[in-house]
């Protein structure tokens, strides 16, 4: 996420883009907004364009032994709901109000906990930033995790997801899941004309192997239902990506904080990434603006503590999706999964249980 660590009134602040505006405005990312995100956006000004154009769904669609079920957000939460919205459509609404805090083109070399500060390259020059806080949102790989010592714990799951963007209306009203003998597959949306979709694969498969023909019977395959037909069109991107968790402790050293990738990775089965990334934020921008106003650094000194809880309730709700939903061969575990799907919608316990961790948990 760009940094809503900009939402700070009267507070200096600089933000150090890798890449060009034009190349993060462009990128199709996920976009599973739940209320608290929403809000956020919309709390800090960045929420005009979220609230018109942004898809809000009351719940989403399971389907396994070829019949779909609901769980009805609206019914066992309260009321409470997801808005579909890419998350590049979210990084050019927080350019649009504080573009001019970005420096675009920068590749953050290192980062000093000791006095905060960063050192980059920007116009092929080496330069160094220093600061009062240094938020590291710099995703898995960016250098600012190495200025956090801690434990590192991490979990690889043996599949992938091939992913298409198609400029074809969506075929279904809500997000949908399903779990078939042949693997997981997801039919999701990025607007009315345009929808995502998901096929789980190995993690190193070939993309160059997959026609656009073999893509759309493979989805018709496994999303069929009685009386309801896949609508396909122009795949506009396409690309294959793994899935792992990954979280570490602590998320701070000193003056140093980490945010989002850089801290916690969770499997997209969940769609929880994007909103962990803005509930840190939240946190952190809150304990930074209160140590401003009365020089008091509890918050500060209390971020990990603040945060983790909710990234391992993340965790442990990505992790069961991923686990319930993705098959492997074997038999046995196929029908366990059937049992355990079968459960949610016999159970009205255990529909509110994974209708209340996808909407977001009210205490995170």
């Amino acid at each position: 996420m760009l940094s809503l660590l900009l939402h700070l009134e009267g507070i200096e602040s600089v933000v150090l883009e890798t890449h060009d505006r034009e190349y993060i405005e462009r990128r199709v990312r996920a976009g599973v907004l739940e209320q608290s995100t929403v809000d956020l956006l919309c709390a800090m000004g960045a929420g005009d364009r979220l609230e018109r154009e942004g898809l809000v769904h009351s719940g989403i669609g399971v389907r396994f032994g070829g019949l779909p079920h609901r769980i009805d957000f609206d019914a066992l939460t309260g009321g409470r709901a997801i808005t579909i919205y890419g998350q590049q459509e979210v990084v050019k609404d927080l350019l649009a109000a504080r573009s001019e805090a970005v420096v675009f083109n920068a590749t953050a070399v290192s980062v000093d906990a000791g006095e905060p500060s960063v050192r980059y390259t920007s116009d092929g020059e080496e330069r160094e930033l220093r600061a009062d806080f240094v938020a590291g949102c710099d995703g898995f790989h960016g250098p600012s995790r190495a200025a956090v010592p801690g434990t590192s714990f991490e979990h690889v799951y043996p599949i992938g997801w091939l992913g298409i963007l198609a400029g074809v209306a969506p075929s279904v009203d809500e997000v949908t899941y399903c779990h078939h003998e042949r693997g997981f597959a997801l039919h999701s949306m990025r607007s009315p004309t345009v929808s995502r979709l998901y096929l789980q694969c190995a993690p190193d498969e070939d993309i160059a192997a997959w026609s656009d023909d073999r893509i759309w019977d493979e989805l018709r395959t496994r999303m069929r239902v009685p009386g309801w037909s896949l609508r396909d069109g122009p795949i506009l991107e396409r690309g294959v990506v793994g899935m792992h968790s990954f979280v570490h402790e602590p998320m701070q050293n000193e003056r140093v904080f980490l945010a989002g990738d850089a801290a916690h990775i969770v499997p997209a089965t969940g769609a929880k990434g994007m909103n962990l990334a803005v509930a840190d934020a939240r946190v952190l921008a809150d304990a930074i603006a209160h140590w401003y106003r009365t020089g008091d650094d509890s918050r500060l000194r209390g971020y990990t503590d603040a945060c983790l809880p909710r990234v391992w309730r993340a965790q442990r709700f990505s992790s069961w999706m991923t686990s319930t939903l993705h098959t492997d061969g074997d038999p046995f575990r196929f029908r366990v999964q059937r049992a355990e799907l079968d459960y949610v919608f016999s159970s009205n316990a255990a529909a509110t249980a994974l209708a209340e961790n996808y909407v977001g948990l009210r205490d995170g």
